[in-house]
């Protein structure tokens, strides 16, 4: 693993240290079970005594509003975005051909689709009345990862790129705003009226996800979310001064965060469907978030203090599913569960950051290593 020392221009053989840190900030949030957010929560209950609304509001999900916690899935495809550029450059100046690219990436495709069904869709129960098929980030972002793939190796410009990524979010806007589903009315955007959601039941049927979420035509925004992140992507690869790059991600996630709030009037900001405005609006802090770490970390050269976040970072995928195939909880209660018990209100607080440092102890023996599970 290769770590940048100054800050100017990035070749394609260099990593940006920014995008694993941000990588890791975004998954400290919901490694283990969600161990972010209990850390969070349970901070706040020690020093006031109680949870309070506006924080409680901040860390869940809302139907029609947006909140800090609905930015986690949009941020992770963003960063898997963020990377294509540099990866696919890899290949393309490497001499891989169209047929190479398309097969590894099908291949990637089919290893996040089968662990997000293990994940979240109960692949390893073995019960069809338990399977959900399309119900998990990693398979949003197989599909991101799919489409942006294809957009880097056939139009190639940033432009052309970007016109598609404008032509996915419009496509679902006036599918939404003027198809209506059958029984239904147009332009619905409740939870059991909307069309997405009748797609949903009538391709997926008891195999859907039931949990208000809508996949198949949402796909159409988790793409252009995975290209707004390799459009950044491209701005960072781009042989310019780290200051001009900041600018530019800057500026663009101020424009993303206009365009949002004005799409917001026709189209809500609604998380849960992946609505174009949602898309915007959650891009423009994905990008503000970015331009933040990149000038941080690889501009000003304050790297220290992120190294937690580049260790959980560089082995995301470990940190994502180590409890769903190891039951990281259930080993932490075994193993501080009776030392956390003598710590009287603090005790599930101190649990949660024994967890954490366990779970962060794993990644970094792994880091040490050299050992990154790649997809």
């Amino acid at each position: 693993m290769m770590a940048i020392t100054s800050a100017p221009k990035v070749t394609t053989n260099q990593r940006i240290v920014s995008i694993d840190a941000l990588r890791g900030f975004d998954m400290f949030w919901i490694m283990g079970p969600e161990l972010g957010n209990s850390f969070v929560s349970g901070l706040v209950i020690l020093m006031v005594g109680h949870l309070p609304e506006s924080v409680s509001y901040q860390l869940e999900h809302h139907w029609g509003t947006f909140g800090a916690w609905d930015m986690i899935m949009p941020l992770f495809l963003f960063i898997a975005g963020v990377s294509l550029p540099f990866s696919i450059g890899r290949r393309i100046e490497a001499g891989d051909g169209r047929q190479a690219i398309y097969l590894r990436a099908l291949r990637r495709v089919v290893i996040l689709w089968i662990l997000g069904m293990i994940s979240q869709g109960n692949l390893l129960q073995f019960r069809l009345d338990h399977l959900k098929v399309y119900s998990n980030t990693l398979q949003s972002i197989a599909v991101g990862y799919l489409v942006a793939t294809v957009a880097l190796v056939e139009l190639r410009t940033v432009a052309r790129q970007t016109v598609l990524c404008a032509s996915l979010l419009i496509g679902f806007a006036l599918v939404m705003l003027y198809v209506p589903p059958p029984g239904g009315v147009a332009g619905d955007f409740s939870p059991n009226g909307n069309l997405a959601c009748w797609i949903d039941k009538t391709v997926m049927g008891h195999f859907m996800d039931g949990g208000g979420y809508t996949w198949i035509l949402s796909s159409l925004g988790f793409a252009a979310t995975v290209i707004m992140g390799s459009l950044a992507g491209h701005a960072l690869k781009a042989p310019l001064p780290g200051a001009r790059k900041v600018l530019i991600l800057t500026g663009a996630g101020i424009a993303c965060l206009i365009l949002g709030w004005a799409a917001n009037f026709a189209v809500p900001i609604i998380k849960h469907l992946w609505t174009s405005s949602m898309v915007l609006w959650a891009g423009g802090w994905s990008l503000l978030l970015l331009a933040l770490f990149y000038l941080v970390i690889d501009v000003l050269g304050y790297k220290r203090w992120a190294f937690p976040l580049q260790v959980i970072g560089a082995n995301a995928i470990v940190a994502y599913m180590a409890e769903k195939l190891f039951g990281i909880e259930h080993i932490c209660r075994g193993l501080f569960g009776g030392l956390c018990a003598h710590f009287g209100p603090a005790r599930q607080f101190t649990l949660t950051c024994l967890s954490i440092l366990f779970l962060w102890s794993l990644l970094y023996y792994l880091y040490r290593n050299r050992t990154f599970v790649r997809i």
